[in-house]
């Protein structure tokens, strides 16, 4: 039997949290790395939360490693002969993906207010998404050569948003 099926167009998307590990620590204070957790936990959920958005349900949510969050788009497969005649409608979900990691940005922003802390997300745009981004209408500017985990070096981008207030460029890279 099949295990997996295949897919033409899927984006899969890794959003860490990069400064947990350093937050994390186990101690009386807070009931050794319970409370920690506990937030961890809470930051989670309400990233679940978006899910249920009707704007992101193309979006599945894969699995959580630690402090980061795996997602997918592009499983919901489209019969091929509807993408004939719309070549672009293929790439939609690309910039659905994006959308859902601006909203996490947002959603971590407002959890950072209300725990007084201070966690950035950190998510790989690669040159080939860059390109398919810069069809749907983004603009994106090249961050350089870094090592992504399990597929060596590449060239990364960060995706220009208005979204996010503090920086002219979201903290879309890795």
């Amino acid at each position: 039997d099949l295990y997996h099926q295949s897919y033409d167009c899927v984006c899969v998307m890794f959003a860490s949290i990069p400064d947990f590990k350093e937050f994390y620590t186990e101690s009386d204070v807070n009931k050794e790395g319970l409370e920690c957790l506990r937030l961890l936990n809470e930051i989670i959920a309400d990233f679940d939360d978006l899910l249920s958005k009707p704007k992101f349900s193309g979006v599945e949510k894969i699995k959580t490693i630690g402090s980061t969050y795996m997602a997918a788009t592009g499983l919901s497969a489209v019969p091929s002969q509807e993408l004939a005649q719309e070549p672009e409608r293929q790439y939609l979900h690309i910039g659905t993906m994006v959308e859902f990691a601006f909203a996490l940005v947002a959603k971590l922003e407002a959890i950072n207010k209300h725990s007084f802390n201070d966690f950035k997300l950190r998510v790989v745009v690669t040159e080939e998404t860059s390109l398919v981004l810069q069809t749907l209408g983004y603009t994106c500017s090249c961050r350089g050569i870094i090592n992504v985990k399990g597929k060596g070096e590449l060239k990364t981008y960060f995706v220009n948003t208005e979204m996010s207030r503090s920086l002219s460029q979201s903290n879309l890279a890795s």
